[in-house]
Protein backbone atom coordinates (compact mmCIF):
# COMPACT_ATOMS: atom_id res chain seq x y z
CA UNK A 1 0.00 0.00 0.00
CA UNK A 2 2.76 1.89 0.99
CA UNK A 3 4.17 1.95 -2.84
CA UNK A 4 0.52 2.53 -4.06
CA UNK A 5 0.55 5.90 -1.99
CA UNK A 6 3.90 6.61 -3.18
CA UNK A 7 3.39 6.17 -6.73
CA UNK A 8 -0.11 8.54 -6.68
CA UNK A 9 1.51 11.14 -4.39
CA UNK A 10 4.32 11.35 -7.44
CA UNK A 11 2.30 10.78 -10.40
CA UNK A 12 -0.75 13.32 -9.62
CA UNK A 13 1.93 15.55 -8.46
CA UNK A 14 4.60 15.51 -11.24
CA UNK A 15 3.16 13.39 -13.65
CA UNK A 16 2.40 10.00 -14.42
CA UNK A 17 3.64 7.40 -17.28
CA UNK A 18 4.38 8.84 -20.34
CA UNK A 19 3.54 12.60 -19.12
CA UNK A 20 6.63 14.73 -20.00
CA UNK A 21 7.32 14.67 -16.31
CA UNK A 22 11.35 15.13 -14.79
CA UNK A 23 12.23 11.79 -13.35
CA UNK A 24 14.52 13.25 -10.68
CA UNK A 25 11.40 15.55 -9.56
CA UNK A 26 8.93 12.15 -9.81
CA UNK A 27 11.46 10.31 -7.66
CA UNK A 28 11.44 12.81 -5.17
CA UNK A 29 7.62 13.33 -4.98
CA UNK A 30 7.76 9.59 -4.56
CA UNK A 31 10.46 9.00 -2.20
CA UNK A 32 8.87 12.27 0.14
CA UNK A 33 6.01 9.86 1.83
CA UNK A 34 7.19 9.05 5.34
CA UNK A 35 5.25 6.24 7.35
CA UNK A 36 4.60 8.24 10.43
CA UNK A 37 3.62 11.10 8.64
CA UNK A 38 0.92 9.41 6.74
CA UNK A 39 -0.55 7.53 9.58
CA UNK A 40 -1.10 10.60 11.55
CA UNK A 41 -2.40 12.05 8.58
CA UNK A 42 -5.35 9.31 8.03
CA UNK A 43 -5.91 8.92 12.16
CA UNK A 44 -7.56 12.72 11.15
CA UNK A 45 -10.81 11.46 10.72
CA UNK A 46 -12.64 14.81 10.48
CA UNK A 47 -9.93 15.54 7.72
CA UNK A 48 -10.28 12.25 5.94
CA UNK A 49 -14.70 12.58 5.70
CA UNK A 50 -13.95 15.20 2.97
CA UNK A 51 -12.21 12.86 0.41
CA UNK A 52 -14.12 10.49 -1.18
CA UNK A 53 -14.81 6.70 0.76
CA UNK A 54 -12.42 4.94 -1.56
CA UNK A 55 -9.86 7.48 -0.08
CA UNK A 56 -11.17 6.70 3.11
CA UNK A 57 -11.34 3.06 2.72
CA UNK A 58 -7.40 3.04 1.59
CA UNK A 59 -6.63 5.54 4.61
CA UNK A 60 -8.16 3.04 7.14
CA UNK A 61 -6.81 0.14 5.19
CA UNK A 62 -2.80 1.13 5.14
CA UNK A 63 -3.08 2.60 8.68
CA UNK A 64 -4.41 -1.69 9.73
CA UNK A 65 -1.60 -3.22 7.56
CA UNK A 66 0.87 -0.64 9.21
CA UNK A 67 0.47 -2.09 12.37
CA UNK A 68 0.36 -5.56 11.08
CA UNK A 69 3.23 -4.79 8.97
CA UNK A 70 4.91 -3.87 12.22
CA UNK A 71 4.19 -6.06 14.73
CA UNK A 72 5.12 -9.21 12.26
CA UNK A 73 8.33 -7.23 12.06
CA UNK A 74 8.82 -6.37 15.95
CA UNK A 75 7.06 -8.92 17.75
CA UNK A 76 8.92 -12.47 17.25
CA UNK A 77 5.71 -14.16 19.37
CA UNK A 78 3.43 -12.47 17.00
CA UNK A 79 1.09 -15.03 14.83
CA UNK A 80 -0.97 -14.20 11.85
CA UNK A 81 -3.71 -16.96 11.10
CA UNK A 82 -4.31 -18.26 7.39
CA UNK A 83 -7.55 -17.10 6.99
CA UNK A 84 -6.91 -13.91 8.45
CA UNK A 85 -3.82 -12.72 6.05
CA UNK A 86 -6.22 -13.71 3.17
CA UNK A 87 -9.04 -11.55 4.43
CA UNK A 88 -6.14 -8.59 4.99
CA UNK A 89 -4.94 -9.48 1.42
CA UNK A 90 -8.08 -9.41 -0.41
CA UNK A 91 -9.18 -6.25 1.75
CA UNK A 92 -6.02 -4.39 0.71
CA UNK A 93 -6.90 -5.59 -2.79
CA UNK A 94 -10.19 -3.87 -2.68
CA UNK A 95 -8.53 -0.99 -1.01
CA UNK A 96 -6.29 -0.08 -4.24
CA UNK A 97 -8.52 -0.98 -6.75
CA UNK A 98 -11.12 1.55 -5.39
CA UNK A 99 -8.47 4.00 -4.88
CA UNK A 100 -7.10 3.85 -8.28
CA UNK A 101 -10.68 4.32 -10.03
CA UNK A 102 -11.14 7.72 -7.66
CA UNK A 103 -10.93 11.08 -9.98
CA UNK A 104 -7.74 12.47 -10.26
CA UNK A 105 -7.91 15.68 -8.26
CA UNK A 106 -9.43 13.74 -5.49
CA UNK A 107 -6.59 12.31 -5.46
CA UNK A 108 -3.99 15.05 -6.06
CA UNK A 109 -5.27 16.72 -2.71
CA UNK A 110 -4.75 13.50 -1.08
CA UNK A 111 -1.18 13.72 -2.20
CA UNK A 112 -0.92 17.55 -1.52
CA UNK A 113 -2.61 16.58 2.15
CA UNK A 114 -0.41 13.50 2.99
CA UNK A 115 2.87 15.37 1.67
CA UNK A 116 3.08 18.87 2.66
CA UNK A 117 3.42 20.43 5.88
CA UNK A 118 -0.03 22.02 7.48
CA UNK A 119 0.45 25.72 8.29
CA UNK A 120 -2.51 27.35 9.41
Amino acid sequence: MFHCLAGCCADALVGGTGSDRSRPAWRQAYRALEHRTARQRFRQVAVLRRFPIEVQEFANQFVDMREKRHKADYDPHATFPKLIVEQDIEATDRAIKGFQQVPIKDRRAFAVYVLLTIRS
